[in-house]
């Protein structure tokens, strides 16, 4: 190995690669927790490093050159590695301290989670968490998290999922909502009220037409990204959702519509990396929120 001829700095690669996948300084910055003057300043010094042309700059766009988008493919076999590493250092550790970062949906992060949080504060009190709320996928493998709370099961290989619980949802509304507009009795009638939407429309009306609720696109007139401001919208009065029932009972205010129909079941899944699984501090997360869930699940 020649290690004069590696002259450049892995923090420059970083900063090259991120600018690339995220299309300008500023992105880049945002993502790396740096400033954009900072991110300048590095592609600069790995062009220099390298003796290459990394990027054609255009006002405050930027595009790959051919001698850039050729060593991206290299860059990113870089991180993969860099982040294997860092996954096989973390998992001999078996220090019960630092950062473990968990992902869930924003409803369970703000309604569900602090509860187990304060019993893994008291587990180990030196454990940093990092609550990433949000209703998209996470990456594992990319250290995106150290654990996922999702309600689908984790396909990856490399992963370690854990079916912790079953869930149940139900229909609920606001009794001045409900006043209003009356009471359903059926599917059929509930099907004609305004319903609030989280996230994708055609996504909800594929999940309700085929549980006997013939909704359209007409019923959602209220919808947002945010699963808390959906919540909020329907206790507000705006319309009908489904609702975990864990979540409901903390709104005793809130009505459940067909209170005799057959709640909804989803599943509870924890997943984390197989490397992460024995490292200490993510062990006892783990564990923590499966036996919270699983107790939770059996009141």
């Amino acid at each position: 190995m020649n290690w004069q001829a590696i002259n450049f700095d892995w923090n420059h690669v970083r900063s090259f690669l991120v600018t690339a996948e995220k299309g300008s300084f500023s992105a880049a910055a945002r993502e790396l927790g740096q400033t954009q003057p900072t991110i300048g300043r590095q592609i600069a010094a790995i062009e220099q490093e390298l003796g290459v042309k990394l990027f054609e700059r255009s006002g405050k766009s930027l595009t790959l050159t051919s001698t850039g988008n050729e060593l991206l493919s290299h860059a990113r076999e870089m991180a993969d590695v860099a982040n294997q590493i860092s996954l096989t250092a973390t998992s001999q550790s078996q220090t019960i301290e630092g950062q473990v970062r968990i992902t869930a949906s924003d409803v369970m992060s703000a309604y569900q989670l602090p509860i187990a949080l304060k019993q893994i504060r008291r587990a180990a009190p030196l454990l940093e968490i990092d609550v990433v709320a949000a209703n998209d996928i996470r990456n594992i493998r990319q250290r995106e998290a150290d654990i996922a709370i999702r309600h689908v099961r984790p396909t990856q290989p490399d992963l370690i999922a854990k079916l912790v619980a079953q869930g149940t949802a139900s229909f609920y509304a606001a009794p001045s909502y409900l006043d209003q507009v009356g009471r359903p009795k059926s599917e059929a009638e509930l099907a004609k009220l305004d319903f609030v939407g989280f996230s994708d429309v055609n996504t909800m009306i594929g999940f309700l037409q085929p549980a006997g609720v013939p909704v359209t696109t007409q019923n959602f007139r209220m919808t947002s990204a945010s699963g808390i401001v959906s919540w909020e919208m329907v206790r507000q009065g705006l319309g009908v959702c489904v609702m975990s029932d864990d979540v409901a009972n903390l709104a005793p205010e809130i009505e459940r519509v067909l209170p005799e129909r057959e709640p909804f079941t989803f599943p509870i899944w924890l997943a984390t990396h197989s490397e992460l699984h024995t490292a200490q501090r993510i062990r006892i997360v783990f564990d923590i929120l499966a036996d919270y869930f699983g107790n939770y699940a059996r009141r």
